[in-house]
């Protein structure tokens, strides 16, 4: 088997209405769908669906940071640093505490978690060096925007 290309990721949460606020109304991932027998709701960045959360319920645990499992997905902004700064500014007035800000040489990256304590990211190109020097991608900087 050899896997072409990621499909899609789908998130536990515990409160569907909350989490679709912070991914539609924060992130600004447009909803493509919604399967109301399993309390799902699917985003759309291109693909017929890119991304979903599926609701576990208001008794579900948080992600527990140190647990193994998914440690975080990853949404690209685009190449220009004005759009992570932007982003910055956006998430700050959400309400929505950037937990650090990281120089990676080949991206420039925002973490922070989603309601469920879901580690997200969101970044921007910076340099396509990994292409020549794969290794490149594993460098790590604190950044100040």
């Amino acid at each position: 088997m050899k896997v072409q290309s990621l499909g899609h990721v789908v998130l536990r949460v515990s409160n569907l209405e909350r989490a679709e606020a912070f991914y539609s109304g924060v992130l600004g991932l447009p909803v493509c769908a919604r399967y109301k027998e399993r309390q799902m709701v699917f985003f759309s960045l291109g693909d017929h669906h890119d991304f979903a959360i599926a609701s576990v319920g208001e008794d579900a645990p948080p992600a527990a940071r140190d647990a193994a499992g998914l440690a975080h997905v990853a949404f690209r902004l685009g190449d220009d640093l004005e759009l992570l700064k932007k982003a910055k500014a956006d998430l700050e007035a959400a309400g929505v505490k950037v937990q650090r800000i990281v120089d990676h040489k080949v991206s420039k990256s925002i973490y922070v978690t989603d309601p469920d304590g879901n580690g997200i990211e969101v970044y921007v190109d910076g340099s396509d060096i990994w292409k020549t020097d794969p290794q490149q991608v594993a460098q790590g900087h604190p950044l100040t925007l």
